[in-house]
């Protein structure tokens, strides 16, 4: 049977020790570049809103999220400011505090690639299941209050030192599911969220 190991202060330092050893295999030098495919499950849509390109970390606290499709656009986190580009457009520009959902995106990202297990910790009240040696999750709570009151929390499903899928449920109710990697040419035309929860905990 899985256990649960919970990276709160509270927790027992095998669990603490369970979690940092997980991320901590996850980590890789930068630049570190991953292709995503993401399906937005909107209140206000009738169908998910997908869309698709390259996540890639600059190393520092510098994130990018490239999307090609369906039109292209770039936003670039960078010393806790934004820099928004599309197609046809002038850039825009605004502070990380705007922004709950790309603060979460940062430092969960920035902190797996990086390997920086007291970082994930500082951000987010962590439960794991498994372990580097095979498949395994982590659900991530934001510590945050005011960021807690946009993101509810997130998933992350993978495989050895893998990230494979990236689930961001919004406090109202909203979900953004991003296939990551190789998983990302698995996106369906018309994903569901039964299809998608499939895909992420199917093994490579």
């Amino acid at each position: 049977m899985p256990l649960w190991a919970s990276a709160s202060a509270s927790e027992s330092p095998p669990a603490a020790s369970a979690a940092s050893g997980l991320i901590a295999a996850l980590g890789q030098p930068a630049p570190a570049r991953t292709a995503f495919a993401e399906a937005r499950f909107l209140r206000v849509l009738d169908r998910p809103l997908v869309i698709s390109g390259e996540l890639s970390w600059l190393g520092g606290d510098r994130l990018r999220r490239r999307v090609e499709r369906p039109r292209p656009e770039s936003a670039t986190i960078a010393d806790g400011e934004v820099s928004l580009r599309r197609e046809g457009g002038p850039p825009r520009h605004f502070s990380l505090k705007r922004a709950p959902q790309l603060q979460v995106l940062l430092d969960s990202f920035v902190a797996l690639l990086s390997g920086d297990a007291s970082r994930l910790q500082r951000a987010f009240d962590i439960r794991q299941i498994g372990n580097a040696n095979g498949a395994w999750s982590l659900t991530m709570v934001p510590r945050d209050p005011y960021v807690a009151r946009t993101v509810a929390s997130i998933r992350i499903d993978g495989f050895r030192r893998q990230s494979r899928c990236m689930r961001m449920q919004e406090a109202d109710g909203d979900l953004a599911v991003d296939l990551l990697g190789p998983l990302a040419a698995k996106m369906p035309a018309q994903p569901t969220r039964e299809a998608l929860q499939a895909l992420c905990q199917e093994q490579p």
